[in-house]
């Protein structure tokens, strides 16, 4: 038995709380790796699940562990990992429900094809661009602390993406005001993947889309400097050394079912 993990602990949350700790599960669900059991091994990105069905439902197979993997099928099972996110894009438009830690942690779960559509529906509507820029910042007020949690939580999924974030309340030129999420030194390309990332979090926590805005500065912008005096600082991990080579990795882009 492996330790307990961050969804078994939102899973546990959500059966003892109510509507904020369902969306906080589907949130951790949707950030999450998952390892999706196979019935052979991934050929380009064409994948075939292993599968049961359950009253007419047919589910697929997957764990937030390799260990809770290997210890229902064995060390030798094929599989992929995929994010929460891809595993919901690919199970929604099958037709498919997801089995989750089965006989393998304290908080199995059998999710049905609703439950897939839900999610991806949910997180459908992306982040829009504006045009407003930046005038002044101060330190952020009335956030959820939930909220704040979840960014937390996200960001420290997306290692190597970034050096730092800071979260700081926010005065444009147009003399509107807001809050703003200010990711310091992405990766080129990576900017898209954190915005849309900051959009799941909203989208799963209740709120308002607009109550937070993702920006992008380097390290030298005066930006930067200013926001280091009143915001929130988050510091994203660094890159793991090594990576996995899967297909599907890209939640925009998931394996294909056959």
């Amino acid at each position: 038995m492996t330790d307990e993990t961050h969804l078994d602990r939102a899973h546990a949350a959500m059966e003892a709380g109510g509507e904020a700790e369902r969306l906080r599960y589907y949130q951790t669900l949707a950030a999450a790796e998952l390892f999706l059991l196979l019935e052979a091994e991934a050929e380009d990105d064409d994948v075939v699940p292993q599968a049961f069905e359950v009253e007419g439902q047919t589910f697929v197979l997957a764990f937030d562990t390799e260990e809770r993997l290997a210890a229902f099928a064995g060390a030798k099972a094929h599989y992929v990992a995929l994010s929460g996110r891809a595993v919901a894009d690919m199970l929604a438009e099958a037709d498919l429900g997801l089995g989750l830690n089965l006989e393998s942690g304290p908080q199995a779960a059998l999710l049905p094809n609703a439950a897939m559509v839900w999610l991806v529906e949910t997180l459908a509507e992306g982040p829009e661009e504006v045009e407003a820029q930046p005038a002044s910042f101060h330190p952020p007020r009335g956030l959820p602390e939930t909220l704040v949690a979840a960014i937390d939580a996200r960001l420290a999924a997306m290692g190597g993406l970034a050096e730092l974030a800071y979260l700081v309340g926010v005065t444009y030129d147009n003399d509107t005001r807001g809050h703003l999420l200010g990711v310091v030194d992405a990766v080129p390309g990576a900017e898209p993947a954190i915005a849309r990332a900051v959009s799941e979090v909203l989208a799963l926590s209740g709120l308002e889309a607009g109550l937070l805005d993702v920006g992008f500065f380097r390290g030298t912008d005066a930006a930067a400097a200013r926001m280091a005096l009143v915001g929130l600082r988050f510091d994203l991990p660094k890159a793991e050394e090594t990576q996995r080579a899967a297909p599907g990795t890209d939640p925009d882009e998931p394996p294909k079912l056959r």
